[in-house]
């Protein structure tokens, strides 16, 4: 009888120990529970929208302004830009569209744009899938073509994109951020 009660209070000891040690190890970084629920700095989201029998996607990642001049300062004018975070942002399309002039064959395109201070470049590309700007060259540029921004009274905080419907084969793809809003038409060829 006192083996038996002896190996009971050995077992009971041994999971008090082993509680009390898996409790320690949940709780050893209470903030790290917190750290995962934090809303990431740069979310990863899209547009998209169908017109004239076209589904446009347009996936990117959206920084945060966060106090910051971003035309200009963190982004210099003159230079190219991934136009978004992280990954290139790319626009796909199941039907060819007309973009000023020039048609794009339905596919999947790297977005870049030059920003300056009184125009800027809008830039298609043949390489959707890099990080950033790392891997752009300009040879395997699809399109390019010129546009005037348009200032913004209040700041936008977060880098966003629309696909407006203008007809049942035009839209509008415009971006917004800080202070500055770019928008072109298209054409559903």
């Amino acid at each position: 009888m006192r083996k038996i009660k002896f190996i009971i209070l050995v077992t009971l000891c041994v999971t008090i120990n082993i509680n009390a040690q898996e409790h320690n190890h949940t709780n050893s970084n209470p903030d790290k529970t917190e750290m995962t629920k934090k809303k990431p700095l740069s979310p990863h989201t899209s547009a998209m929208a169908m017109i004239g029998g076209a589904h446009i996607h347009i996936d990117y990642s959206s920084p945060s302004v966060r106090g910051r001049l971003i035309f200009g300062g963190l982004l210099p004018y003159n230079e190219v830009w991934q136009a978004g975070a992280h990954k290139a942002t790319w626009i796909e399309s199941n039907k060819d569209l007309i973009i000023k002039g020039k048609v794009i064959p339905a596919g999947k395109y790297g977005f870049f744009v030059i920003p300056g201070q009184k125009s800027w470049t809008i830039i298609f590309n043949n390489k959707w899938d890099q990080h950033g700007k790392d891997e752009y060259n300009e040879n395997d540029d699809v399109h390019r073509f010129e546009i005037i921004p348009n200032n913004l009274n209040v700041v936008k905080d977060h880098l966003e994109y629309r696909i407006s419907k203008k007809s049942e084969t035009e839209g509008f793809i415009s971006f917004a951020w800080e202070k500055i809003e770019i928008q072109f038409e298209f054409e559903i060829k």
